[in-house]
């Protein structure tokens, strides 16, 4: 049964990049909705496999318990965005935003966009890992210029310019790693092998690492979205087709960070190395704080909640920061309740836009009386991500803070400063777009509801109870994290 792991594998990368060939040929709009979706479900089905049937470590790919987790995650909400997208799209059709021809264009970026992230994810070879992440970066560019507007071909190339500028920076630290390697495993693939570094890593020179940890935290990190290298993230997200901006939240920074937990590992490894954590704990709450306090500035929706995000990988960038079993153990939960709400909200906040006519808050109001499920799915995704009980994201905000406060108290005290921040400028926002008298547009909606609700009910069935197995899981993934 073991021989089903190399065919899982080569499933959840061969599946995505097919159908993009194919989605890319295919003229008929219906079909290639299904057809993404089709293609999406069958990648999750391979990739939940992989906690029953693994291959053995390879050259250039390699499944183990850190991973998986991301790999589940990151399978499981494309699929569901790829069920939400469908009707988002046809209605983007329908009103003439997009034509077919970008329809199709649409389409086959969204499954390459697919096979970037899992191959970043299931790299062996950290320099594949670079090349698959560079992928996702041009995809992703290309994504959010789909709409060819003014504003959307400035959103995209500001961020193909500070997305290179940062791959760039992660492209040298790379090459340091690989050349402290070397002088310990010798030239090859060995000396880019994952397995082979962590194992390795004590013997390696600090001072190379800590040179090459520096410019990977800053390259990688503007991919996550880190301040002060955050610039790109907020017009991406507001000028980008919908479904992008669920992937961007809840997938892309992720994978970008799983990057830096991997050469984190290596860090924590070395005993001469300096301490990764103070760089991570820093940046994190930096994060945290600003775009607590822009999210009070804000006046299109889109562009709120993408502060959101910023705000949220500060706070899981600052777990792994601390460092330790519940530090990392939080993370790990806080990163995946992150993705599911977040997407959830742009899942909303998508068909709002389209029924209003506008991402303009000024001109969206009572929501919850003009389309009360749309509404009421807002009113759920901000209660959720500003972390009220009894949701999973207050569970693990709980937990950050009261795992910093043991040892940092001054720390936790920031840190929850700016969450208090985020959670007032959320609120406030919200009770002018739920309640009131009706305001704007009136369109109906054709929306799937599915996905939204799914997502918010497994955050919210999260916090109250999470099954055993699934807490030993995280827990072991972060006993390996440092």
């Amino acid at each position: 049964m073991n021989d089903l792991g190399p065919l899982l594998v080569n499933a959840i990368l061969l599946v995505p990049i097919c159908s993009a060939a194919l989605l890319a040929l295919f003229p008929d709009d219906r079909l290639t909705g299904q057809l993404n979706t089709l293609a999406s479900l069958l990648t999750f089905l391979a990739s939940i496999s992989l906690f029953f049937f693994r291959p053995a470590v390879g050259s250039f790919l390699i499944v183990d318990d850190v991973n998986v987790v991301f790999i589940v995650l990151t399978t499981f909400v494309a699929f569901t965005t790829s069920v939400f997208s469908a009707s988002y799209i046809a209605h983007e059709l329908e009103t003439g935003r997009l034509t077919p021809t970008y329809l199709r264009f649409y389409h086959a970026m969204y499954q390459t966009l697919m096979f970037a992230m899992n191959l970043a994810l299931l790299a062996n070879n950290m320099g594949l890992m670079w090349v698959a992440i560079e992928l996702a970066t041009l995809t992703t560019v290309l994504m959010v210029g789909l709409y060819r507007t003014p504003a959307a071909i400035e959103a995209a190339w500001k961020y193909f310019i500070l997305g290179s500028v940062g791959i760039a920076l992660a492209l040298f630290g790379t090459l340091l790693v690989y050349l402290a390697a070397r002088s310990v495993v010798g030239e090859g693939l060995d000396a880019m092998a994952w397995n082979v570094l962590v194992r390795e890593a004590p013997r390696f020179d600090p001072h190379l690492l800590n040179l090459a940890f520096a410019f990977l935290l800053l390259g990688y990190g503007t991919k996550v979205g880190l301040v002060p290298l955050h610039a790109w993230l907020p017009d991406a997200h507001a000028e980008g087709p919908t479904p992008i901006s669920a992937v961007l939240s809840g997938l892309l920074l992720n994978v970008a960070l799983f990057a830096v937990l991997r050469f984190k590992m290596i860090m924590s490894a070395n005993p001469g190395a300096l301490a990764p954590g103070p760089l991570m704990v820093t940046l994190g709450l930096l994060s945290v704080l600003f775009a607590a306090f822009m999210l009070y500035r804000r006046h299109d929706i889109k562009r709120m909640f993408a502060y959101s995000s910023i705000e949220h990988m500060g706070i899981i960038t600052f777990a792994f920061g601390m460092g330790g079993p519940l530090a990392n153990f939080a993370g790990l939960l806080h990163m995946t309740y992150h993705s599911l709400t977040k997407s959830a909200i742009f899942f909303s906040v998508g068909h709002i836009a389209q029924i209003k006519g506008t991402q303009r808050m000024a001109d969206i109001r009572g929501l919850t009386v003009s389309h009360p499920v749309l509404g009421w799915g807002l009113v759920l995704g901000v209660i959720t991500i500003v972390g009220l009980p009894p949701t999973g994201i207050f569970m693990t905000e709980f937990l950050i803070i009261t795992s910093t406060f043991a040892r940092q108290p001054v720390l936790a005290v920031a840190l929850g400063l700016g969450l208090l921040v985020a959670l007032g400028a959320l609120l406030l926002r919200l009770n002018g777009l739920a309640f009131g008298e009706p305001y704007g547009k009136d369109a109906p909606s054709h929306a799937s509801f599915v996905p939204m609700f799914a997502h918010l009910g497994l955050v919210l069935a999260a916090g109250i109870f999470l099954p055993p197995a699934l807490v030993a899981w995280f827990q072991h993934v972060a006993s390996l994290l440092g």
